[in-house]
């Protein structure tokens, strides 16, 4: 396996490459739920913006494991196999996948691994036949899901508050490319 390397600039003094760990994204396994709703605590815990109610309502931090013995969790790990963050995506029937829940390590934050799992998802979904996925953003999340291609189409009621629904449309794998 080849590892990437990010070269020090020439104001740093170090002559030392950094090593850029490879990302890998593969299904979740049902031991490792548990692993995966603790992820998905510290990502959730890392604002403020919820922090009181997610202590108040621990039962809000679950992972179906039928979810991951369906196949519907991914899971991004670097090349040691540390658990970098995951997916959760449903089917949710004529022609709609959401993405269910999307939690990264809070110190891999800005890594690329949110952006990884969601093409995975949009990747997988497309192939599968999904013709949009849907996901629900807190206001924290709402500018990444815009980064990667989602749009406002309303507004949704969360056991928080209210929160944005959001849509990507999806090519799926036998729509030919469109030239417009």
């Amino acid at each position: 396996m080849t590892r990437g390397f990010d070269w020090p600039r020439a104001t740093e003094r170090s002559l030392v490459p950094r090593i850029r760990r490879v990302v890998w994204i593969r299904d979740a396994v049902p031991d490792e739920v548990g692993a995966l709703e603790d992820l998905q605590r510290r990502a959730s815990l890392a604002w403020e913006d919820y922090r009181d109610q997610l202590l108040a309502h621990p039962d809000a931090i679950v992972l179906d494991p039928a979810a991951v013995t369906d196949g519907l969790v991914r899971v991004a790990v670097d090349d040691c196999g540390t658990r970098l963050g995951f997916s959760a995506a449903l089917d949710v029937g004529g022609g709609v996948c959401e993405l269910d829940g999307l939690f990264v390590e809070p110190d891999a934050w800005g890594r690329g691994i949110g952006r990884a799992l969601v093409e995975d998802v949009v990747d997988r979904s497309g192939r599968a036949g999904a013709r949009r996925l849907e996901v629900v953003a807190n206001p924290r999340a709402h500018g990444f899901y815009e980064r990667t291609g989602f749009v406002d189409v309303g507004v949704a009621t969360t056991r928080f508050g209210p929160a944005s629904r959001m849509r990507r449309e999806l090519q799926r794998a036998a729509d030919p490319p469109s030239d417009g």
